[in-house]
């Protein structure tokens, strides 16, 4: 039987409609806890290979100009992209290094703060959920660098792509990495375009390093609670359905001190939650809104916040700047006032709004 190469594996996930390919050796893994090192989740592995499918520009429009909401989450996020563009490249290539005679794990990205404290279910395992950090194993693969804002950054499409691995025991050659500053410039347009004010800015020195081979990656220590309430429609300067749904209403995302784990605990069922119908509100959901993207998107997760700092200004910035490939005829992709609504939302219909505030 022919060798596998690395070449034939990216050749193969191209075909399948990955963007973007890379080759991790498990080396690069070496300082990686051991409920994210990929050989808890196969002890003989021996390679990490991470594919990114494109997150089309055009899924933010709608949300950067305050119209429309539905597409980001369905097309760009849990819904297609999440949940079959991306795990069909996985899992066709996974077979295609199977025929070869290794073995092929596909790996659909979690999120390692959610591993429950439990104990190995296996004398001399990890205890389970092992969970890779997704952006840092694309770093590793050579597939791009950590931007400022911990999106992960590519120099075609900077911060827009989704990201998933196959972890195998075939030996691949790795790609290169990716220089550091590369990519990002640190221009801080992901920290004024945050609504949630969830990213410190350089000078405050609050960050985040790594060591890859002979490579240090840094990037800022994100607020992750402040990240995941207006991310996930806590957030009433994001989220119109909140406005819609409770007059009177005050929280500001910007003065909260919570964990990322209480952000989920608020915003999943303050979203997604049912109700009782009244006259007040016979929609049987507490916000109907933020119900109606989750369920447009297949029921999983969902997206209101649309990453107004950490990937629209990002891009708009990279792509401004000729740090990144793609760039459009349409020219910049802010080309308007930035809208966002007020933290209190007013009590009556006659109450004065102020919606449509403008910041950067």
């Amino acid at each position: 039987m022919q060798d596998l190469t690395a070449a034939m594996v990216k050749d193969m996930a191209r075909s399948k409609g990955a963007d973007l390919v890379g080759i991790a050796n498990i080396e690069r893994f070496k300082d990686a806890p051991a409920r994210m090192h990929p050989a808890g989740i196969l002890p003989e592995a021996k390679s990490v290979i991470v594919l990114a499918r494109r997150i089309l520009r055009g899924n933010w429009r709608g949300i950067e100009e305050g119209t429309y909401w539905p597409n980001y989450t369905y097309f760009g996020y849990h819904g297609l992209l999440n949940s079959f563009f991306i795990p069909y490249a996985v899992y066709e290539t996974a077979c295609f290094v199977e025929d070869f005679g290794w073995e092929a794990v596909p790996y659909y990205p979690g999120v390692p703060e959610t591993q429950p404290p439990i104990p190995p279910i296996r004398p001399g395992a990890v205890a389970p959920d092992v969970q890779l950090a997704i952006r840092i194993a694309a770093t590793a693969a050579g597939l791009g660098e950590m931007g400022w804002g911990k999106v992960f950054l590519t120099k075609r499409f900077g911060p827009r792509q989704r990201l998933s691995a196959i972890i195998t025991d075939a030996v691949l050659e790795p790609d290169p990495l990716v220089e550091p500053g590369t990519i990002c410039d640190r221009c801080m347009a992901c920290v004024s375009g945050c609504s949630a004010d969830a990213i410190p800015h350089l000078k405050e020195e609050r960050t985040v390093t790594i060591r890859i081979d002979d490579q240090v990656y840094e990037w800022a220590d994100v607020d992750m609670g402040r990240c995941t309430l207006s991310y996930h429609g806590g957030d009433p300067m994001v989220s119109p359905f909140i406005h819609k749904t409770f007059p009177g209403y005050e929280f500001d995302v910007r003065k909260q001190h919570i964990t990322e784990d209480m952000a989920y605990k608020l915003c999943w069922p303050f979203s997604l939650g049912k109700w009782r119908s009244t006259n007040e509100d016979p929609s049987d959901y507490i916000i109907e809104g933020h119900a109606r993207i989750r369920e447009w998107g297949g029921d999983g997760s969902y997206g209101v916040g649309g990453s107004r700092g950490c990937m629209r200004s990002c891009f708009d910035h990279l792509e401004k700047r000729g740090r990144i490939e793609q760039t459009f005829e349409n020219g910049a992709f802010i080309k308007r006032p930035r809208w966002l609504l007020t933290p209190r939302v007013p009590a009556t219909d006659t109450e004065q709004d102020g919606d449509a505030e403008i910041k950067a």
